[in-house]
C-alpha cells in the first residue's frame, strides 16, 4: 500500500555562474553491473556513501538535483575544504535566497561498487536542509543521480538496490517493460505526457523525474488552464524544502498517464508558482513525479539515449492513501525519538480532538512514542475511516489524553 508520509520536495537551484563538471561514479576495473543496497526510509532513497575515502555519510539519491550537495558543513570544514567560489542560490520554495559553496576534486567511494574520484559539489552554508525532522534518520546531503549517468541506472524499490550496468551488454530482458522518451535539462530527467484532474479534462504536461521528492505528484498551479487544485482539495502543509516550509494544496486527481500505463486517484500536491512558470530553471515543466508513484514500478533509466522503461510492480494497483487525522508530525530530540505536531488540518480529526502546534507527543494507542519510529506514526494515522486513536501529548509540562476518529479529508 502507498503510504503518505511528510516529505522533502525536490530541490531547485538558480546558479549565477555555470554549473561546475562532475566526472561522475566508476565501477570497478572489470565489472560490467554492480548492484547498490538502498535504505528506503519514508518514501526516500538513501545510500551510504564514504566521503573523502573515508567517512560514511548518507546521501538521498535524487533525479532531480542538479548538482550533489553536502547539506552539513562541518564535515568539510573537518576535512579542510577549500571552497572556491561562493553562489547565490533559491530553495524549493521558489523565493528563499541560500548561500552554497563550490568545492572540487571530493572523492566518494561506495566500498567494493563504484567511486567517484574527483567530483564537484555544493556545500551548503548553514543545513537548510533539516531533513531528520521529516525522517529521522540523519541525511547528510543529496548526490545527483547525474553522477552515475554514464551507466544504465536501474532502480528496484521491491528489493532497495541500484544497479549500474556498462551500457556495452545491457538488454532489456523482461517482459512487461514500457519505454518513454526522456529529455535531459541541466542534469535532470523531464517526460512529457497528459494527466486529468477531473474525468472531462485531459491536460499535456512536462514533468520532472524526481527521486528526490517522497510524494506521488506535485503540480504547479496555473502552469496550464487544466492544471489547478480540484474543488475538494485542502490547504496544507506540502513539506519541507531548502528554504523553509511549503505551503499548497493536497487533492485527488483523476489519472496521471505513464506510457501505457495509467494511475487513479493520485494524492497530489499543489504549489502556486504563476509568476515563474517561463523562467528558465523550470524548463517550462507543469510539475513532479516523486517516489510514491515510481515506486509502484521497476524503472531504468539511460540519460545518454534519452529514454525511461517502467514494469508494474507488486504495489502497482495499491490505492493511494492520505493521512486520515488531521497532524503533520516531524520528529526531534536525542535520536530523533521525540515527536512534536509541526501543523494542525482546521476542521480535521485532530483539530476536532483539541490537539494543537507545538503539543509533543509521548503516547499513541497507549505505547510509549519512543517505541515508534516516524513512519510507524504515519502508518497509524493512515488506517481506515472510523478508527478511534488514543493520542497523549505533553502541553506546557501537562499531560493530555486526546482521542481522534479518523476519517478520509480528501
Amino acid at each position: 500500500m502507498a503510504k503518505k508520509i511528510i516529505f522533502v520536495v525536490g530541490f531547485i537551484f538558480i546558479l549565477l555562474l555555470p554549473a561546475a563538471a562532475q566526472t561522475g561514479f566508476f565501477l570497478p576495473k572489470g565489472r560490467k553491473q554492480v548492484d547498490i543496497p538502498f535504505e528506503y526510509i519514508n518514501n526516500f532513497i538513501i545510500l551510504t556513501v564514504n566521503f573523502n575515502g573515508f567517512l560514511p555519510l548518507k546521501f538521498i539519491f535524487d533525479t532531480g538535483a542538479e548538482h550533489t550537495i553536502l547539506t552539513k558543513r562541518d564535515i568539510s570544514d573537518m576535512f579542510r575544504v577549500k571552497y572556491e567560489r561562493e553562489f547565490r542560490v533559491t530553495g524549493s520554495d521558489l523565493k528563499t535566497p541560500l548561500i552554497a559553496y563550490l568545492a572540487r576534486g571530493i572523492r566518494f567511494d561506495i566500498p567494493e561498487k563504484a567511486y567517484a574520484p574527483s567530483e564537484d559539489i555544493l556545500v551548503l552554508q548553514e543545513d537548510y536542509f533539516r531533513f531528520e525532522e521529516y525522517a529521522g534518520v540523519d541525511v547528510h546531503g543529496i548526490m545527483s543521480s547525474v553522477a552515475f549517468s554514464k551507466y544504465i541506472i536501474q532502480i528496484n524499490y521491491e528489493r532497495r538496490v541500484i544497479t549500474l550496468y556498462d551500457r556495452e551488454v545491457f538488454k532489456i530482458r523482461d517482459n512487461g517493460f514500457t519505454s518513454l522518451p526522456v529529455e535531459l535539462y541541466r542534469n535532470k530527467l523531464y517526460f512529457n505526457t497528459t494527466l486529468q484532474v477531473l474525468p472531462d479534462s485531459v491536460a499535456p504536461v512536462k514533468l520532472l523525474i524526481d527521486t528526490g521528492a517522497g510524494l506521488p505528484l506535485l503540480l504547479f498551479s496555473d502552469t496550464h488552464p487544466l492544471v489547478h487544485p480540484p474543488t475538494n482539495a485542502i490547504p496544507s502543509n506540502i513539506g519541507m524544502g531548502l528554504g523553509g516550509y511549503l505551503e499548497g494544496y493536497t487533492g485527488r486527481i483523476h489519472k496521471v498517464t505513464l506510457g501505457n500505463f495509467a494511475q487513479q486517484g493520485v494524492v497530489t500536491y499543489f504549489q502556486q508558482v504563476d509568476s515563474l512558470q517561463n523562467l528558465d530553471y523550470l524548463n517550462k515543466r507543469n510539475g513532479l513525479i516523486g517516489n510514491t508513484l515510481l515506486s509502484r514500478f521497476l524503472v531504468i533509466l539511460d540519460y545518454q539515449k534519452g529514454l525511461m522503461w517502467l514494469k508494474p510492480g507488486r504495489d502497482y494497483e495499491d490505492e493511494f492513501v492520505y493521512d486520515r487525522s488531521g497532524l503533520s508530525i516531524i520528529a526531534t530530540g536525542r535520536k530523533f525519538s521525540e515527536y512534536i505536531v509541526q501543523n494542525v488540518l482546521p476542521g480535521s480529526p485532530a483539530a476536532e480532538a483539541g490537539i494543537e502546534r507545538g503539543d509533543q507527543i509521548i503516547a499513541m494507542r497507549r505505547t510509549p512514542a519512543g517505541f515508534f519510529n516516524l513512519s510507524d506514526i504515519q502508518r497509524v494515522l493512515q488506517k481506515k475511516p472510523g478508527k478511534k486513536i488514543r493520542i497523549v501529548v505533553k502541553r506546557e509540562g501537562k499531560r493530555l489524553t486526546k482521542k481522534i476518529v479518523l476519517r478520509e479529508l480528501i
